[in-house]
C-alpha cells in the first residue's frame, strides 16, 4: 500500500511568484490497485507523483510504501521498487545505446551489476519475446540505437523496460501526450496489461478524459493542490464523460 500522510509543497515559498503546489494531501492507495489521477495544469499532479517517486521533497508530511517510510530515501534508492514511464517519449532511455542495451540497464536497475554482463543469447531471446508481443516487429532489431525509433517504439519499449526488473510501484505521468492517437491507445492497452500481468500498484496521471473512463479501478481530481473527488467501486464503474467535464 502506498501512504500519503499530510503531503504539503510550496513552491518559490516566500516570492511573489509563490505556488501552494498541494495542501495536505491524505491518500491511501491498495497494492495492485490502479488510480487515475487528473485535474487541470497546476493541480499538482505530477508534483505528488515525483514526491512519490523521491525525486521531489515535500516541505512537510510523509509517504510511506509497504507501510515503510521512504521519506529520507532518495529517487535512485526507491527505483529497484518503483517503475517510472514519463511524459517525454526521451526520457527513461539511453538513446546512443541499443534496444538491448538500454533493457539490460532496465533490469539493472538498482543493482550494481555491470552492464556488458548478461547480454547473452538467453538475455536477447528473452528480451526479443518480450518484444514481439508489440507487434512492432522490433524483436529482430535489438542492435538498433534507441535514439532512432519513433516515439510510440520507444514508449512502449520503455514501459516494457521498466518493468523488466521485480518492481512493486508503476508511476506514469502523461504518458501519451505527445504521441499520436494510434500510439497512445498501444501504450495505455500495453501499460494495463501489465499492471494486471504483473499485480503492479499503479498510478496514472492523466489529460485524457476517456482514459479516466476507460483504466483503472478508481479515479481521483486534484485542483489547486486539494483532493476535490474520490471514486472506486461502481462509483468509478459509472462514470461518465459529463461527470468528470464537470469537475474542470
Amino acid at each position: 500500500m502506498i501512504t500519503l500522510k499530510d503531503i504539503r509543497k510550496t513552491w518559490f515559498a516566500g516570492k511573489p511568484n509563490e505556488v501552494r503546489a498541494l495542501k495536505g494531501i491524505d491518500l491511501e492507495i491498495a497494492d495492485g490497485s490502479f488510480t487515475v489521477m487528473t485535474g487541470s495544469n497546476g493541480s499538482g499532479k505530477s508534483t505528488l507523483l515525483k514526491i512519490i517517486a523521491g525525486s521531489v521533497a515535500p516541505d512537510s508530511g510523509n509517504v510511506l510504501i509497504g507501510g515503510r517510510s521512504v521519506i529520507e530515501l532518495p529517487e535512485h534508492a526507491r527505483s529497484p521498487f518503483i517503475a517510472r514511464l514519463f511524459q517525454d517519449p526521451l526520457a527513461g532511455t539511453a538513446p546512443d545505446l541499443s534496444i538491448a542495451e538500454n533493457f539490460r540497464l532496465g533490469e539493472l536497475r538498482g543493482t550494481r551489476k555491470g552492464l556488458a554482463q548478461g547480454i547473452n543469447r538467453e538475455f536477447r531471446t528473452r528480451v526479443a519475446d518480450r518484444i514481439r508481443t508489440l507487434n512492432m516487429g522490433l524483436e529482430n532489431k535489438l542492435d538498433q540505437e534507441m535514439g532512432s525509433l519513433s516515439g510510440g517504439q520507444r514508449q512502449a519499449l520503455t514501459l516494457l523496460m521498466a518493468t523488466m526488473a521485480d518492481c512493486k510501484v508503476l508511476l506514469m505521468d502523461e504518458p501519451t501526450s505527445a504521441l499520436d492517437p494510434r500510439s497512445s491507445e498501444l501504450v495505455m492497452a500495453l501499460a494495463d496489461a501489465i499492471v494486471r500481468e504483473k499485480q503492479l500498484t499503479a498510478i496514472l496521471v492523466t489529460h485524457r478524459l476517456k482514459d479516466c473512463i476507460q483504466f483503472g479501478d478508481r479515479v481521483i481530481h486534484l485542483s489547486e493542490g486539494t483532493l476535490m473527488y474520490d471514486l472506486q467501486g461502481d462509483e468509478k464503474k459509472s462514470l461518465t464523460l459529463e461527470t468528470l467535464l464537470g469537475w474542470f
